[in-house]
């Protein structure tokens, strides 16, 4: 009765800020909320992912996996996309980010310069910034439901007409609830800091999926997504797409996502390949078993 008390208390918080733009405080309050819930029931808990697991990834929805990489695992995730603003055509490529557990239940990842061509003409074509972070899985928790937090910063390496100027860090929180039947949900609290743009230097992002696990290796998803400046008007999608897991450590994805007001893009059209290499390096384990998620 307890562990349905606290995932019920779980889903409406997060269902209560999935369409509303966060302050920073408010972040904090959720994260702290769910840390206490998880710290009371922890001794149930399940542990965080290991190569008995098949691939999850940050791809090809805007909400990044609620868990990490398995420990001594690399991850590599790519993808492509082309998208339309008004009378410009943009194609945009690797994205690619690297993942790599370094503990139980902790990664880094990098997001790699990302290439932006505007289709006809060289101008205003270059790279966004490479951006490090952490992940720390707080959960799972009883029912499936997970939740982990990262901290990252974009630096500036790339060209300011496209990533924007000055180091930019970022504070993010996204979560997954398992349901029955192969459905899901999940979302994401991101805050993005922006310090030398004087237009807008705090920009709130907040993502609400709900997925359906059709078999065993393809599963498929409709996304909101909401981008919500400091200053100025918000930046609305709606994201779906689906994934093929090739192998368990393999997939392949595409999405397609529709600008719902005028500061969004047209449309975005993308696909992906991700795959996992298990066992690269040595690290620390806990030294209980580890069973596999189902």
């Amino acid at each position: 009765m307890q562990d349905n008390k606290s995932i019920s208390i779980i889903a409406r918080t997060a269902f209560a800020f999935a369409c509303a733009p966060l302050a920073v405080g408010r972040l904090a309050i959720i994260l702290a909320t769910l840390v206490v819930y998880h710290s009371i029931i922890s001794a149930k808990a399940d542990s965080c992912p290991s190569i008995k697991d098949e691939i999850n990834t940050d791809r090809p929805d805007v909400t990044n996996s609620s868990v990490v990489t398995p420990p001594g695992s690399l991850q590599i995730e790519n993808g492509v996309n082309f998208s339309a603003r008004g009378d410009d055509r943009v194609i945009d490529g690797t994205n690619t980010r690297l993942r790599a557990g370094i503990t139980n239940c902790l990664e880094v990842l990098v997001d790699t310069p990302t290439y932006f061509a505007k289709v006809g003409t060289s101008k205003n074509s270059s790279f966004s910034d490479v951006a490090p972070a952490l992940k720390w899985q707080i959960s799972p928790v009883p029912g499936k439901v997970d939740l982990s937090a990262v901290f990252g910063v974009a630096l500036p390496t790339g060209s300011a007409s496209i990533a924007g100027p000055g180091a930019q860090p970022y504070l993010q929180f996204p979560w997954s609830w398992e349901l029955h039947s192969g459905w899901g949900l999940s979302g994401m609290f991101t805050e993005f800091f922006r310090p030398s743009d004087p237009a807008s230097k705090l920009i709130t992002e907040a993502t609400f999926v709900i997925e359906k696990r059709v078999t065993e290796r393809v599963s498929l998803f409709v996304e909101y997504v909401g981008d919500y400046p400091q200053n100025g008007s918000s930046a609305q999608l709606l994201n779906w797409g689906g994934l093929y897991r090739l192998t368990p450590n393999q997939q392949v994805d595409f999405h397609v996502a529709l600008g719902l007001n005028h500061n969004a893009p047209s449309y975005i059209v993308g696909v992906g390949y991700s795959v996992r290499f298990d066992e690269l390096f040595p690290v620390r384990r806990s030294s209980h078993s580890i069973a596999p998620r189902n």
